[in-house]
């Protein structure tokens, strides 16, 4: 592990006891806290995408105040789900928060997860066929998005217009070099693990595999992390791809900490989602010495370059930099951890 950051859900709404968090609360503090995790020296912010829900739901424009009030921070998705998304507006966006940032976008995309209505991306004008859960449309959309990001020209020019005219085909614009290299594939299998490095986009590993063998989910994740990198070697890509992995971690320093998470302690879970039966991750609730020892027998955490730390972002940004900054202290280092500079 190298680098670590934050994955949010972006929850807003009633919080009990007649206090609400709105959506503008959602994403000013959001942007609050990625400014106190840049000052630290954290990584990367990333963003979870869930449409028809009182969660983040269109992050470009929030990358890109994130982008604009810090100068170090990764700032990425995790992830964008591929079968709302219009693909050449998409491209057109990642690119300008990328030039923005100054190259510091982590853009996770993927066929999304379970949603609250069904077939809601065609309510955003998309057809899915015949597949229940959109998958060919996702990897659809996503072929015309690299294609994009890559500069290839995908319409027409018109010689006789008075706006700068010509022959051949035309990019969207803008167009940021090195885009590319900064974009994540979400995989909650084996299968489309090695699909993503056929393909030589970086992976970032699900908080849950569709799959559920009798093993840990650790060692589920490792194995999807090294279907990955096998796929990606034999395809040639050249350099070595990224790989993440989100994780519950929450250090108990303070009474406060004992408090609020001294239960949290959890084993696997299984369970079922979209039909299939599903393994999902322990949560990790202890003193920070007892968390070092636990994450380094964590086979997935081991082997990833970046580990996602998911937090409870509707207690607010002062709540989740401590839980950071303990975590950024007393657990991080003794991990491999290497802060932006």
């Amino acid at each position: 592990m190298q680098r670590f950051g934050t994955l949010s859900f972006g929850h807003y709404g009633p919080l009990g006891g007649g206090r609400q968090l709105t959506a503008a609360d959602s994403m000013l503090q959001a942007i609050e806290l990625a400014e106190g995790m840049d000052e630290l020296g954290v990584n990367g912010v990333y963003f979870r995408v869930h449409h028809f829900a009182r969660q983040q739901s269109s992050p470009l424009p929030l990358l890109a105040a994130i982008a604009a009030r810090t100068t170090r921070i990764e700032v990425g998705t995790g992830v964008i789900d591929m079968r709302y998304e219009n693909p050449l507006y998409l491209a057109e966006e990642a690119a300008s928060v990328d030039l923005i940032s100054g190259g510091r976008i982590a853009l996770g995309v993927s066929r999304g997860s379970p949603e609250t209505v069904v077939r809601g991306y065609e309510a955003f004008g998309y057809d899915g066929g015949d597949d229940p859960r959109g998958a060919g449309l996702a990897r659809e959309h996503f072929d015309l998005f690299l294609r994009a990001i890559d500069g290839e020209g995908l319409a027409q020019r018109d010689p006789s217009s008075p706006f700068g005219g010509g022959v051949g085909m035309q990019r969207v614009e803008p167009h940021s070099p090195g885009l590319r290299s900064r974009v994540w594939w979400g995989a909650g299998t084996r299968e489309t693990a090695a699909w993503a490095g056929r393909v030589g986009v970086n992976l970032m590993s699900s908080t849950l595999l569709t799959e559920d063998r009798g093993l840990p989910f650790d060692v589920l994740q490792a194995e999807q992390i090294d279907a990955f990198r096998a796929a990606w070697r034999e395809a040639g890509h050249a350099g070595e791809p990224r790989v993440s992995v989100s994780r519950s971690v929450f250090p108990l320093v303070t009474a406060d900490d004992h408090l609020s998470f001294g239960g949290r302690q959890e084993e696997d879970g299984v369970g079922y989602i979209d039909g299939f039966r599903s393994t999902f991750g322990k949560t990790y609730a202890a003193e920070p010495d007892v968390l070092v020892e636990q994450l380094r027998h964590d086979a997935a955490v081991q082997s990833a370059d970046t580990l996602m730390l998911t937090i409870p972002s509707q207690l607010g940004p002062a709540f989740n930099l401590r839980i950071v900054e303990q975590f950024a202290r007393f657990v991080a280092p003794e991990l491999g951890w290497q802060p932006t500079v």
